[in-house]
């Protein structure tokens, strides 16, 4: 096996020189010849980011959603206007129905509406676990009662009129096999670290995990609960965790504290080699 891997972060929460920042995440990775596009961050931006980066995101072979909040999607009506080869790969749960609701007050935090339908034929659902090609996975959530993460975070989803708890059924990772081991992509992490990769371990087994990237959603945890996941991490037969978007500056300097060399910040703009 050869499989290098080449990637690239186009939007997060931190800047880089001209690149521009945004609440979101995008990533665009290069893979034994092929482009792959994880979320667009909230808006078009990640656009501009591609240009000045020298990355032709009308050549990425294959798009993949993380899952259907609006800071990882605003950007696919875009997409499929500059793009007009790739198949977006989403969660077969994956719906308008998203909200952040804290009390009465509820907002729509969802995939922006109307561009799923809009682009039907370029959309394909993922049930479960999927082979997407050579090396490269989309592995699923199999853990239940993860509807007790969004009720602590306040994110629900609309079903048959009913507001519920988010069991992040919606939510999948993108992974890559290479020859250190695993490269687990998640975006937010809402069904936390340690059930994503034992998910992961439970479709693939017996392969390591090198990295994972992504955000690791502790922007509004108590540094308690942040000491408490970074002892969990530490556990993992995991080498090294590049993390930003809702992991938050607060929980990022306690997990530096924690994990040390584990653990790294990513940026707009930096590159990851494997």
């Amino acid at each position: 096996m050869n499989n290098m891997l080449d990637a690239t972060i186009l939007i997060d929460n931190i800047a880089s020189g001209d690149l521009i920042s945004e609440w979101g995440f995008a990533i665009c990775v290069t893979y034994n010849g092929k482009k792959y596009l994880l979320d667009t961050g909230g808006s078009d931006k990640y656009l501009d980011n591609a240009r000045k980066l020298g990355i032709s995101i009308d050549e990425v072979d294959v798009a993949v959603l993380s899952h259907a909040h609006y800071d990882h999607s605003g950007g696919y009506g875009s997409f499929f206007k500059v793009n007009s080869k790739a198949q977006l790969y989403v969660s077969e749960n994956c719906c308008e129905d998203c909200y952040f609701k804290i009390g009465p007050v509820r907002k729509y935090v969802g995939f922006p509406r109307g561009v799923l339908a809009a682009n039907d034929s370029r959309i394909y659902r993922v049930a479960g676990f999927a082979k997407v090609d050579d090396g490269v996975y989309i592995v699923p959530h199999l853990k239940n009662n993860l509807e007790r993460i969004g009720k602590k975070a306040h994110m629900y989803r609309k079903v048959d009129g009913r507001v519920i708890p988010d069991d992040f059924s919606h939510e999948q990772s993108l992974v890559f096999e290479t020859d250190k081991g695993l490269v687990v992509l998640n975006s937010c992490s809402h069904g936390g670290l340690h059930n994503i990769l034992a998910d992961v371990n439970h479709f693939l087994p017996g392969k390591s995990v090198h990295m994972t990237i992504g955000g690791l959603h502790l922007a509004a945890t108590s540094n308690k609960d942040v000491r408490e996941i970074a002892a969990t991490i530490s556990k993992l037969s995991i080498e090294h965790v590049i993390t930003g978007h809702c992991t938050g500056k607060r929980a990022y300097k306690i997990l530096k504290e924690e994990l040390e060399d584990k653990v790294s910040q990513m940026h707009v703009g930096m590159k990851i080699n494997v």
